[in-house]
C-alpha cells in the first residue's frame, strides 16, 4: 500500500512539471535571455547580465506569492472547475508561445477561459472527456464569484511582481532618434512562473490516481491540483527611466486588482457583478498598457547624448562604475581631469590613471558631483560603463 502511494505521489509531481505549460516556459525564459543578450552586444557588444538571467529568477522572484495564493485559494475555499483550469492553462500557454508578453497578464486568461467555457456550454454540451462535460458546469455555485476574485488575486501579484522585479533587470539598447543620434531605451521582458495549489470539487481526480491528496466537506469532495501559473511582462521605458516608471506601473495594475476583487466578491449578492468585475480587470489592465505604450513612444528620450560628455546607459553588475554609484542616464564629463565626449576618450583618459579613477558626473538632476575609485586589474577597462554612442 505504501508503495502504491508513493507512486500516486511522485506521478502527481511528474505530472506538474510534465506540463506543457511549464517545459514551454522554460524554454520561453531561456528564448528571453539569449535575445536580450544579442540586443545587447549588437548596441554595446557586451551584455548587462548573463543569458540565464531570466531563467533563473523564473520562480524565485515569484514562489512567495505562490505560497500565499495557494493559502488564500485553499483557506477561502475558491473551488475551480477543472475545465476551466484547463482553458486558463491553454490560453497561457498561447499567451506565452506569442512571445509577446503585453497579453500575457492573468486576467486576459482568466477572461478568456471563462468565455471559452460559456462557448463550449452553449455549442458542444454534448462534449465530454474523463467524465467532464460543460453541460455539468453550475455557474450558481459561486464559479461566478471565484473566477473574478482568482483573477483579481493574481493581478495583485502582477502588479506586487512589476513594482519590484522589473526595474533592476531592465535590458538598455541604442535606438536611433529623428535626427540621426543615437539614444538609450530600456526594455524589460519578464516572465514569472507561479506553483498554485488550485482547488477542484469532485473526484474526477481520484478516480485515476486513488491516493491523490482530497478532502471532503459535508457531502462535497475536493482535490488539490497544483497548476503552473505563468505570468509576462513587456515594456519599454523611453522617457522615464525604469526604477521610475515600472513602480508606478505596477501600482496601477495591483489597485485595478484590488477593485476587481473587491467587484468580484459583490457577485455574492448579484451574480452579474461577476462578469462585470472581468470586464474592469481586462478594460483596465488594457488601457494601463496602451496608455503608458503611447506616453513613452511620444515622449522625449530620457537617456539621450549631450554635446559635452559621454550619457550612461548601463552599469555592469560588480564592476568600479557599480561601486561608485554611477546610474543610467549620468553624463560623465571628465575622467581624470580630462574632458571626455566618446567612448575611445573615456577610455584614454581612464589609462592616464590606471590605478585611480576620479570622475566629473552630472546626475539626472543636472548637479555635478565628484567621485573617485581605485581600480584593480581585473576590473573592467571601461569602468564597467555601457554608454550612449
Amino acid at each position: 500500500m505504501s508503495e502504491k502511494i508513493m507512486m500516486d505521489v511522485l506521478q502527481a509531481v511528474a505530472l506538474f512539471f510534465l506540463n506543457p505549460v511549464f517545459l514551454v516556459t522554460l524554454l520561453i525564459a531561456v528564448a528571453i535571455g539569449y535575445f536580450r543578450v544579442k540586443r545587447e552586444r549588437r548596441s554595446f557588444r557586451v551584455r548587462l547580465l548573463p543569458g540565464w538571467t531570466e531563467l533563473k529568477r523564473l520562480v524565485p522572484d515569484s514562489i512567495g506569492y505562490a505560497l500565499l495564493l495557494s493559502l488564500l485559494i485553499c483557506g477561502a475555499g475558491l473551488t475551480v472547475d477543472p475545465g476551466w483550469l484547463v482553458l486558463f492553462s491553454a490560453a497561457m500557454l498561447i499567451a506565452i508561445l506569442t512571445f509577446y508578453f503585453k497579453w500575457a497578464s492573468p486576467v486576459y486568461f482568466a477572461a478568456a477561459a471563462t468565455v471559452g467555457l460559456v462557448l463550449l456550454q452553449r455549442f458542444a454540451g454534448d462534449f465530454t472527456v474523463r467524465g467532464w462535460s460543460p453541460s455539468t458546469v453550475d455557474w450558481s455555485s459561486g464559479m461566478l464569484v471565484t473566477i473574478p476574485v482568482l483573477a483579481g488575486l493574481l493581478l495583485i501579484v502582477e502588479g506586487f511582481l512589476i513594482s519590484r522585479h522589473t526595474a533592476r533587470y531592465a535590458s538598455p539598447y541604442l535606438k536611433e532618434t529623428d535626427r540621426g543620434l543615437h539614444a538609450a531605451v530600456f526594455k524589460a521582458k519578464r516572465i514569472w512562473l507561479l506553483p498554485v495549489l488550485f482547488l477542484v470539487p469532485g473526484d474526477m481526480i481520484s478516480a485515476y490516481l486513488p491516493y491523490w491528496p482530497q478532502f471532503t466537506l459535508g457531502e462535497r469532495a475536493f482535490s488539490f491540483i497544483p497548476v503552473p501559473i505563468v505570468i509576462g511582462f513587456s515594456q519599454v521605458a523611453r522617457s522615464l527611466f525604469p526604477e521610475t516608471l515600472f513602480p508606478k506601473m505596477g501600482q496601477a495594475v495591483s489597485w485595478t486588482g484590488v477593485a476587481v476583487v473587491l467587484v468580484g466578491l459583490s457577485a455574492i449578492w448579484m451574480p452579474i457583478l461577476g462578469w462585470t468585475a472581468l470586464v474592469i480587470g481586462v478594460i483596465c489592465r488594457l488601457f494601463l498598457s496602451i496608455l503608458v505604450s503611447i506616453r513613452e513612444r511620444k515622449g522625449r528620450y530620457a537617456a539621450a547624448p549631450r554635446s559635452a560628455g559621454v550619457v550612461i546607459a548601463g552599469v555592469l553588475p560588480d564592476s568600479p562604475g557599480e561601486k561608485m554609484g554611477l546610474a543610467p542616464g549620468e553624463c560623465i564629463r571628465a575622467v581624470n581631469g580630462v574632458p571626455v565626449s566618446n567612448e575611445k576618450e573615456l577610455y584614454d583618459a581612464i589609462q592616464i590613471n590606471a590605478a585611480h579613477c576620479r570622475l566629473q558626473v552630472i546626475d539626472r538632476d543636472g548637479e555635478v558631483r565628484l567621485m573617485q575609485q581605485v581600480l584593480y586589474r581585473y576590473d573592467h577597462h571601461r569602468l564597467g560603463v555601457l554608454v550612449v554612442r
